[in-house]
């Protein structure tokens, strides 16, 4: 008999299913970095902010190197922890305090990543969001069974290759799904 945690989401996108109600999620690609029986914790990688890494390394006192800064967006990672910011990023690295999301990836949290962006030296590959999402032990499982997500594996080209506007229907194509044939109601039969 399967239990509730015998999946392991690390790694993997949600997608939030058209019907879903909750601002937050809405229409969003979430990237899972620790799915567990503690629980779940992943970024939303598909909705910048109106406001670029130049001026977030300029509130934390930083001066970037270069202007390259301004065209790069900050995210909004999840509802949780809205004023810390977490660096998503390839490859993982010796940062201070990162959580490593299997071989290449890593979610760090601690300054000196930015620090190492600001002088050009940061990571070959990088997205910084404000905030995370987070799911209680059961929690995640409990919206999967209730048809809130579809899951797939993470393609790491979808977090960093592909514009923010288009890794929703990216994560959708992983799947080989067009938004077009989603319904907007679950179907149990």
């Amino acid at each position: 008999m399967a239990t509730a945690q015998s999946v392991n989401l690390t790694r993997h996108f949600l997608i939030a299913m058209p019907a879903m109600a909750d601002p937050h999620f809405s229409k969003t690609l979430t990237f899972i970095c620790e799915h567990n029986n503690q629980g779940a914790l992943g970024v939303v990688v598909n909705r910048p902010i109106d406001m670029t890494l130049h001026a977030l390394l300029e509130q934390i006192e930083l001066k970037p190197a270069d202007d390259s800064a301004k065209a790069t967006s900050v995210h909004y990672g999840g509802p949780v922890q809205i004023d810390r910011g977490f660096v998503l990023h390839t490859p993982a690295g010796a940062w201070q305090s990162t959580l490593a999301v299997g071989d290449m990836i890593g979610l760090t949290t601690s300054k000196d990543i930015l620090q190492a962006v600001a002088r050009g030296e940061g990571p070959r590959q990088f997205l910084v969001t404000l905030g995370y999402a987070g799911w209680a032990p059961g929690q995640l499982e409990q919206e999967l069974a209730q048809n809130a997500w579809l899951t797939v594996p993470a393609d790491p080209r979808v977090l960093f290759d592909t514009p923010a506007k288009d890794r929703y229907d990216a994560g959708l194509k992983l799947l080989g799904i067009d938004l077009g044939m989603l319904s907007d109601g679950a179907g149990h039969a």
